[in-house]
């Protein structure tokens, strides 16, 4: 019977913890979506004009072409955003569900 407890504990962080990386990367991904169409946003409405704009445009191309392909929108990244964060906020969840269960179990062993 203990191992069942011992491999639902197990199962149930890393589950939480593999959420939790999950909606990380997320949120990193919605993140740099949102800067990158905030910095090309600059540049388009103050124009090129500048040997310093140039060199921020240049290096803009050269992050977008490393970087996966953003989303559709600024939208979707916001939602992104969000979403990701609500999946990081449930992901914790477990996790502390988790432990809490391991030392009541402990707590009762001993």
């Amino acid at each position: 019977m203990s191992s069942i407890v011992g491999n639902s504990i197990n199962s149930a962080i890393v589950s939480g913890m593999s959420g939790l990386q999950n909606a990380y990367q997320g949120m990193t991904l919605a993140s740099v979506n949102i800067a990158q169409r905030a910095a090309q946003n600059s540049v388009e409405n103050n124009g090129t004009g500048d040997v310093l704009v140039n060199a921020s445009l240049q290096n803009l191309t050269n992050v977008r072409n490393t970087l996966p392909s953003g989303g559709d929108s600024l939208t979707s990244d916001l939602v992104s955003l969000q979403l990701n964060s609500n999946n990081a906020l449930a992901s914790a969840k477990v996790v502390d569900t988790a432990f809490d269960t391991v030392g009541t179990i402990i707590d009762t062993l001993t």
